[in-house]
């Protein structure tokens, strides 16, 4: 039985969210940015002149409903093949009856393979020149970000389309239909559905459908009727069904990357809120505490820097704290050490310096370390001028010395006046600089 067949059962016996897929454009909610009036896929779809496209983004968001629908209303024949189950040999025999196919009834066939990051990147070219003599159109399923997980040769003929999650509005569109349509949704269950449970669905939905079908018919069908024989749905009901696993994801997938971006983002952006909020999400997808203190640790000095120097120890200290504390209390240090780095003034100038000075090096300024700043410690060194007319610059009452610590002067490192840069700017300024000062002080 392939991706569109279905057995000759009772409706019933399928779960809710599989009966209840939309049978027209019109029935999707949600994905206004691909199925609106005169947007790309709409108009392809419309035209039946897709030819090879992959529809990419998170589960429950439409991705299947929409490749059932085309199946079923293309002129093109539908072959389906799911990557999980499927090898080489299949997309071939596959190729070699739509080739005939083509030939004998003039009749183009229509690919289509669900989860298509399961192929390697040789079996995904295998469809490329079948796809560019006409043999073949082409649609492929994938939660992965396609510029990952797609062979770059396919991806430059292929049209993109990526799903996103549904907004509250349209899960909550979707549960009225369900509540209003017999037979294939639940229009002839005596259901009673309170509007705060109807929230609980549109946002405890995560933005997945299937998800909230699920713990609708779930709950229907494990909820006892009161004495009216009515079914009562609470929002306490269906938030306990929906309770557990609510922030999972393939830590290996696109949403760990979205998520540990948006965590140092917020921190850069000095929203503790936000970032206290990335910080829970990642924790309860399961994500490396390690890996998130790691990267704490590097925003301390690229963000934060001498703004507020503190910063690298707290960072560090968390990080410390996850090596020894360990789950679950660690969650508290990284807490810590988030809501301070967010809340910290910001520099970025001492990354900036080491950048500009890579740049030049990178361009070729290598320079020779002058003569008195080279190392005298064996003997002989003196004769050849190494370390000679150095100042120590202990020696001088300010501890300091003016001298050249560069052959050619160049400013890379310029605090900022925010925070603790702020004091060392002010004493970087009162320290200036004589370029022609020649090889230092004697």
């Amino acid at each position: 039985m392939d991706l569109f067949s279905r057995p000759e059962t009772d409706r019933r016996s399928r779960p809710l969210a599989d009966r209840f897929r939309p049978s027209s454009l019109e029935e999707f909610a949600g994905q206004e940015h691909l199925l609106g009036p005169g947007c790309l896929l709409r108009r392809l779809l419309e035209g039946d002149c897709l030819e090879a496209a992959i529809f990419f983004g998170p589960p429950g968001t439409g991705k299947t409903s929409l490749m059932r629908h085309i199946a079923g209303s293309t002129s093109a024949h539908p072959v389906s093949l799911s990557a999980v189950d499927s090898n080489t040999r299949e997309v071939k025999e596959a190729i070699v009856l739509a080739r005939h196919r083509l030939s004998s009834e003039n009749r183009r066939t229509l690919l289509l393979i669900d989860e298509f990051h399961r192929f390697n990147r040789a079996q995904q070219e295998v469809l490329l020149p079948h796809i560019e003599e006409g043999v073949v159109s082409f649609l492929g399923l994938t939660t992965y970000n396609p510029f990952f997980s797609l062979a770059p040769a396919l991806l430059s003929r292929t049209h993109l389309f990526e799903f996103h999650r549904l907004q509250p509005e349209a899960i909550r569109l979707i549960i009225e239909r369900v509540l209003s349509t017999p037979g294939r949704g639940l229009g002839d269950y005596p259901l009673d559905l309170a509007p705060e449970a109807l929230d609980v669905l549109a946002i405890r939905g995560q933005g997945d459908a299937r998800r909230a079908l699920r713990a609708l018919e779930v709950a229907a069908l494990t909820t006892k009727p009161g004495k009216d024989g009515r079914i009562e749905l609470t929002a306490e009901v269906l938030a306990s069904v929906l309770a557990g696993g609510t922030a999972a994801y393939d830590r290996d997938g696109d949403a760990h990357y979205d998520a540990v971006s948006a965590l140092i983002k917020s921190v850069r952006g000095s929203d503790p809120d936000a970032a206290v909020y990335w910080l829970a999400r990642m924790l309860e997808a399961g994500d490396e505490p390690r890996f998130i203190a790691r990267r704490l640790v590097i925003a301390a000095s690229e963000d934060i820097g001498n703004a507020d120097p503190a910063a690298l120890t707290v960072a560090t200290n968390a990080s410390w704290a996850v090596e020894t504390v360990g789950m679950p209390e660690a969650r508290i240090n990284l807490a810590h050490a988030v809501t301070y780095l967010a809340c910290a003034p910001k520099s970025n100038a001492s990354y900036l310096a080491l950048e500009e000075a890579v740049r030049d090096i990178r361009r070729g300024e290598v320079q020779e370390v002058p003569a008195h700043l080279k190392s005298s410690a064996y003997r002989g060194a003196e004769k050849l001028g190494r370390g000679v007319g150095y100042v120590y610059p202990h020696d001088l009452p300010e501890g300091w010395a003016d001298q050249q610590y560069l052959s050619v002067k160049r400013t890379y490192y310029r605090p900022t006046d925010r925070g603790y840069e702020a004091v060392i700017r002010k004493r970087q300024a009162a320290r200036p600089r004589n370029v022609d000062r020649g090889r230092g002080a004697k």
